[in-house]
């Protein structure tokens, strides 16, 4: 660990480090299979029944991204976002919770009887990344922070997606970024010394907050401090762990961002 420098911009990662995703978004699906399978539609199948208990989620999406990258060297968070929509009812149809036929007209897939949800429901359950909720520390801590710092989410995603997040949960960031503001995506530079001029200030004056370790060795190159929050099952990359990335860890049975306050010298009580 370091000297913590003066810091005067504290920016944040969103997904997973001011959010949670990975329990929220099975949760909601969960909660939304058993108001299904509890209602009274007769046209659900009782095989979609049986199978709405083995529910999940996968990868795809980051594999989207992944390739996007690959591909053309930038992203089109839109496009990501579009792609989740997408990928939804294709995923519950491999499990056979929903029933997809083509329309003979348009060659399009639409949701048949029999399924656990209708297209309504699935278009809501498709934008649930808008609507995360946050860990218990963040509003809390970022009440706090707000004391000291310009607080700043800075987050690979599109403004439109990241305001409607953080508005759903009233999250008190003084300013918010994203990606595709600096027309590129974390951990490219592009997106830290954008977003650290956009705000007025040197990378030295400037700290990113993160539970992925990966974000924080793209912005500590950069000049950033690098504050390292443990979330539960957040990190994609824990053989980064070795390399001593981050100048501030706040473990994952402290406090978050609450205890990110009390170490930067704001009085939490």
């Amino acid at each position: 660990m370091t000297t913590t420098p003066k810091l005067r911009v504290l920016f944040f990662d969103v997904f997973g480090t001011c959010v949670a995703q990975r329990t929220p978004v099975a949760d909601e699906l969960w909660r939304a299979a058993r108001e299904a399978l509890e209602s009274d539609v007769s046209s659900i199948s009782s095989e979609v029944r049986t199978k709405a208990t083995k529910m999940g989620w996968n990868k795809e999406g980051e594999k989207f991204v992944r390739d996007s990258i690959a591909k053309h060297s930038t992203v089109d968070w839109r496009a990501v976002d579009k792609h989740r929509l997408e990928l939804l009812p294709k995923l519950l149809a491999q499990r056979g919770l929903i029933i997809l036929r083509q329309d003979a007209s348009t060659s399009e897939l639409q949701v048949g009887e029999g399924s656990l949800w209708d297209e309504s429901q699935l278009k809501h359950l498709g934008l649930v990344w808008h609507r995360l909720i946050p860990w218990p520390d963040t509003c809390r801590g970022l009440d706090l922070l707000n004391r000291q710092f310009s607080t700043v989410a800075l987050s690979n995603t599109y403004n439109d997606l990241l305001e409607h997040l953080v508005a759903h949960s009233s999250i008190p960031f003084t300013h918010i970024y994203s990606a595709d503001m600096f027309q590129s995506f974390k951990p490219n530079p592009k997106v830290y010394l954008g977003a650290a001029e956009k705000m007025g200030v040197k990378p030295e004056e400037c700290g990113l907050v993160a539970a992925h370790l990966s974000d924080l060795k793209g912005a500590k190159a950069c000049g950033f401090y690098a504050i390292y929050v443990d979330r539960p099952l957040e990190e994609k990359n824990p053989e980064l762990r070795e390399q001593n990335i981050p100048d501030m860890w706040i473990k994952e049975d402290e406090d978050g961002l609450a205890s990110l306050a009390d170490c930067l010298g704001i009085q939490v009580g």
